[in-house]
């Protein structure tokens, strides 16, 4: 049972009206997939095969990503050195860059006439081919390379200082301190780190659509878009979609059960004193190999842009102003959601764990299923694809909801749990406990999540790909339509404006957050 706020809280009534919302957005659009499905249809040997390189090439992309990020979140923690903060800085980017941009700055690196190519043309090598599985998995690792050296670097940095003089006082090397200090926290880290990473790639759309290559390189997601955008079968559509969603739901329990974080104690909250390091040539080859990673690629992208920004046609600046709108509009929807199921989440004795499950279920769903089956549901009522804009803005902010929840829950718990007493004992309820206590509290995480959800959908090509029309595409499909029409120059220079918007909303709200909350 809920405490006595909960009865008296018009806040807390909206978080109830929250979480129906979102549980509608999952439930309703699946199911008008499966109602309009004139006959049961069987999934093909094409649709079998998307399945199994769907878990393929997550499987491939978390493994090396996580993999690779060891050395490299090892190296961050027992160094330091001028810039680190700078590179780790760096290392949050991928997270908010589009996808598409990405892409196209992976291309310039790896692609057929990228970097990489034309060394080996000067020593007679043929050149590289970057579309396929290889393609897939190196966009994963780009992305998610960072995410979870961030993930590994908080569990050392998790170890308490004091555990690291106990080893050198007993005389512990390098291989004594990471069997007895290292292995036990990674062992807790990295199922967590791999299975977050590996519910990320099995969800990606854009990166296979961009790079997949063939009906070998179709994931699960793609096969979605097709059997709906070009055969309209809804039957096999529904089937893949309830398959997409199942395998989803396996992945995010799967996660929930074994990120436990490791049990370390705690301290004194000393810096860390490494007496172990060696090999100091190793870790700064991986921090170099791992920078060299991430900024040439976005270099590049800049390089090859920048001239062209100024010079765009007059479609894509239209495409821009569409996109601003679509972020805010879904930054404004998935900030206040997140705000409320917070605040049902913290405010509830028992329910809390259910609550916040639902805030986190859409990372097992599709934004192509959600938008798949909305489109279904209003076109009885309404011509959908005006409407593509609503819709899209509506499932980007479903899809960005728990980045958000995951900021602002522990946020409002520690307000409530410093200030709830003492705002009770003055009966502070409602929205004069939102203005008095809780806002200004806030502001920093709001902040963060705003900036992030607006970042996010600004960068998003999923939905608005299904079924908008010509002239009513955003940035990311006005870019991938340039790069479809071999128009690279135009597409690099429409990359520049959407990367330089995305960072730019991300740094205004997150930004306008920090400024001037002293409390």
């Amino acid at each position: 049972m809920a405490d006595r706020a909960f009865k008296i809280t018009p806040l807390i009534w909206a978080g109830f009206g929250a979480v129906l919302l979102l549980l509608a957005l999952i439930i309703v659009p699946l199911a008008a997939l499966l109602w309009r499905a004139e006959t049961p249809a069987a999934l093909g040997a094409a649709d079998w095969a998307a399945v199994r390189f769907t878990l393929l090439q997550a499987t491939l992309s978390a493994g090396i990503s996580v993999g690779l990020a060891v050395p490299v979140a090892r190296a961050l923690a027992r160094r330091r050195f001028v810039g680190r903060g700078l590179l780790i800085t760096l290392l949050g980017a991928p997270f908010i860059l589009p996808v598409i941009v990405a892409v196209l700055g992976l291309l310039a690196v790896f692609g057929r006439s990228g970097i990489l190519s034309t060394l080996l043309g000067w020593v007679g090598l043929p050149p590289v081919h970057i579309y396929g599985l290889h393609g897939v998995v190196l966009a994963h690792v780009f992305f998610n390379l960072p995410l979870a050296t961030r993930l590994i670097l908080q569990g050392w940095l998790a170890i308490p200082a004091e555990r690291f003089r106990l080893a050198a006082s007993l005389g512990f090397g390098p291989r004594d301190v990471a069997r007895v200090l290292e292995y036990p926290m990674l062992r807790s880290t990295l199922p967590g780190a791999f299975m977050v990473i590996f519910l990320i790639c099995m969800t990606s759309f854009a990166v296979a659509l961009a790079l997949g290559g063939g009906p070998k390189s179709t994931t699960v997601e793609l096969a979605i878009y097709q059997a709906f955008r070009f055969d309209f079968d809804l039957g096999r559509a529904a089937l893949l979609a309830g398959l997409q969603f199942t395998l989803g739901a396996i992945a995010a329990g799967v996660m929930l059960r074994v990120s436990v974080p490791s049990m370390m104690g705690g301290g004194l909250d000393r810096t860390v004193e490494r007496w172990d390091v060696t090999a100091g040539w190793r870790d700064a080859l991986f921090l170099a190999a791992v920078a060299l990673f991430l900024i040439v690629p976005l270099g590049m992208i800049l390089i090859d842009g920048l001239p062209y920004v100024f010079s765009l046609p007059a479609s894509v600046y239209a495409a821009a102003g569409r996109s601003l709108g679509v972020a805010l509009v879904s930054m404004v929807i998935s900030t206040g959601l997140a705000l409320l199921l917070a605040l049902l989440v913290v405010r509830l004795r028992r329910g809390a764990v259910l609550v916040e499950s639902i805030g986190y279920i859409t990372l097992a769903a599709s934004p192509l299923v959600i938008g798949a089956g909305l489109f279904i549901v209003l076109f009885p009522l309404t011509d959908p694809v005006a409407l593509a804009l609503p819709v899209t803005a509506l499932v980007n902010a479903v899809m960005s909801l728990p980045f958000a929840l995951r900021t602002l829950v522990p946020a409002v718990r520690e307000v409530e749990g410093t200030y709830g007493r003492l705002a009770e004992s003055l009966a502070m309820t409602g929205w004069v406990r939102m203005r008095m206590v809780i806002w200004p509290r806030l502001r920093r995480p709001l902040g963060f999540s705003a900036g992030l959800a607006a970042a996010l959908s600004m960068g998003d090509l999923g939905v608005i790909a299904l079924f908008s029309d010509p002239n009513g595409a955003t940035l990311p499909l006005q870019m991938y339509r340039l790069m479809a029409a071999y128009r690279m120059d135009q597409a690099a220079g429409a990359a520049v404006l959407l990367l330089g918007m995305s960072l730019l909303l991300f740094w205004v709200f997150d930004r306008g957050g920090r400024a001037d909350a002293d409390v």
